[in-house]
């Protein structure tokens, strides 16, 4: 299978079973082996006590992007570790885009930066995350 399908099967797969990346109202834009762009709108219920969406919400559209772009080669990844930097707050309204960049890609272990810009193209958050690949794969 082409590089390019599999990739777009493996995200295809992924979508169908995450309930809460389909809560969050991801789009994929674009996928790719080791590569994705995701897209979000940031809904009223996704704001915290200060009514600015809550940390958790850049995270995890991050998070999905990480999942998405180390999981496209077909080889299953799991997080094995994240973190993110909040540049810019994000307010309800605002559409949010995470792209993905694969530093680095062994046998084992995958390391991606994401960045999360909102409408306006500002940088509101940078994640990094370092995944496990196992010996499992998506499909036979």
């Amino acid at each position: 299978m082409d590089k390019n399908k599999l990739a777009e099967k493996v995200v295809q797969k992924m979508r169908t079973d995450d309930a809460f990346s389909r809560w969050l109202g991801i789009e994929v834009l674009d996928i790719k082996p080791g590569y994705t762009k995701l897209e979000m709108e940031v809904r009223d219920e996704m704001a915290n006590g200060f009514n600015v969406s809550h940390g958790g919400i850049a995270f995890s559209l991050a998070d999905s992007a990480l999942a998405f772009a180390s999981n496209s080669y077909g080889q299953v990844a799991v997080a094995m570790e994240n973190n993110i930097s909040f540049m810019k707050k994000v307010l309800p309204g605002d559409t949010l885009t995470a792209e993905t960049e694969e530093l680095s890609i062994g046998r084992r272990i995958g390391v991606y930066n994401i960045s999360v810009i909102n409408q306006k193209d500002e940088q509101v958050a940078l994640f990094r995350g370092t995944v496990f690949r196992t010996q499992e794969y998506h499909f036979e």
